[in-house]
């Protein structure tokens, strides 16, 4: 009961936010957070750490304005197209690389990415290091301008609630249970006669699949895909959002994914506001060492929250139960 409160006070604010907040802002937020649960999903409830997903990401990204630029595609159309296209990479991917395990697996999924980046730079349909600029978002059914930001706005948190949706039934899916069963404790698992490949690489497509969605819809909300969406950097930001959440835990991706994006579009902001509440000019030129911001938070959640934020507070309120009981 308490969840489903929580969850209708948050899926309310979320329908109220953009009147308070830049809704283009917010996109980024969502799409990220989708693209962070989607990983987590893999490398939180079934213990494979993916140095690839941006590949997934990236490529969705391109086919999607591909198909929107030049075929002239219904959003939704270009979408299912990067959504299909990410999922399908990720099949090939995932039986590449599944087999392997640990650093090896983690490695094998990044040479791979890495050939998907060179092939992105080389191919003439990305149009190189220039990329796609100016997608054109559409509309609806051919009734709801998307090029309006309030309207796409309600698209992408319409996106984000279902992705978001399936990967809450999927964790506490018998499926689910199999995952964390296989990240426990590998050995068991096989030794009670599940096929622990064929899960893993179930998770795997899935995981791919809801991460190529998010990449499909920033291409709609942005207008534009990069070599930038399918480099190795944007693996190591969604593996940042997830262990600074909460790996492991399904709102945890969410705050990784706010509190990553605010820094990167917000730290001058922050900056100049700290400068003129306490004098000190040195917090104005805040925004230009947004990198060394990141990597602080990084290293002080690694250090003093190793669960990450939703993490520790899970941990905490489970201690107090105990406590309370106990008393």
């Amino acid at each position: 009961m308490g969840k489903r409160l929580a969850y209708g006070l948050s899926f309310g604010a979320m329908l109220f936010a953009p009147m308070a907040v830049y809704p283009i802002f917010l996109m980024n937020v969502l799409v990220f957070a989708l693209f962070a649960c989607a990983f987590n999903l893999l490398l939180g409830f079934a213990g494979l750490l993916s140095f690839g997903h941006a590949a997934f990401f990236g490529w969705s990204a391109y086919i999607t304005g591909h198909m929107l630029m030049e075929m002239n595609w219904p959003p939704l159309a270009g979408i299912l197209a990067g959504t299909v296209a990410g999922g399908s990479i990720g099949l090939i991917v995932g039986a590449l690389s599944i087999r392997r395990q640990g650093i090896y697996f983690t490695m094998v999924t990044l040479a791979l990415a890495q050939m998907m980046y060179f092939l992105a730079l080389q191919m003439d349909f990305t149009r190189g290091e220039d990329g796609l600029q100016g997608v054109p978002r559409g509309s609806l059914f051919g009734l709801i301008d998307l090029g309006n930001d309030l309207n796409m706005y309600y698209f992408v948190l319409a996106v984000f609630v279902g992705g978001y949706a399936l990967i809450v039934r999927t964790v506490h899916s018998p499926f689910g249970q199999v995952l964390k069963a296989i990240k426990e404790n590998e050995p068991r698992a096989i030794s009670l006669g599940y096929k622990v490949e064929r899960y893993k690489l179930l998770a795997f497509v899935l995981s791919a699949a809801l991460a190529a969605l998010a990449g499909a819809t920033k291409t709609v909300v942005l207008g534009f895909a990069t070599l930038t969406d399918v480099h190795w950097m944007m693996s190591g930001t969604v593996v940042l959002m997830t262990l600074v959440g909460g790996m492991g835990t399904l709102i945890g991706p969410v705050i990784g994914a706010a509190a990553i994006i605010f820094l990167e579009y917000r730290l001058d902001w922050l900056g100049k506001m700290l400068a003129a509440s306490t004098n000190i000019n040195w917090f104005a030129r805040l925004g230009d060492s947004a990198t060394v911001v990141i990597g602080c938070v990084f290293v002080v959640c690694v250090l003093a929250f190793r669960r990450g934020v939703a993490g520790e507070a899970k941990a905490y309120w489970a201690r107090r139960t105990v406590t309370e009981q106990l008393l």
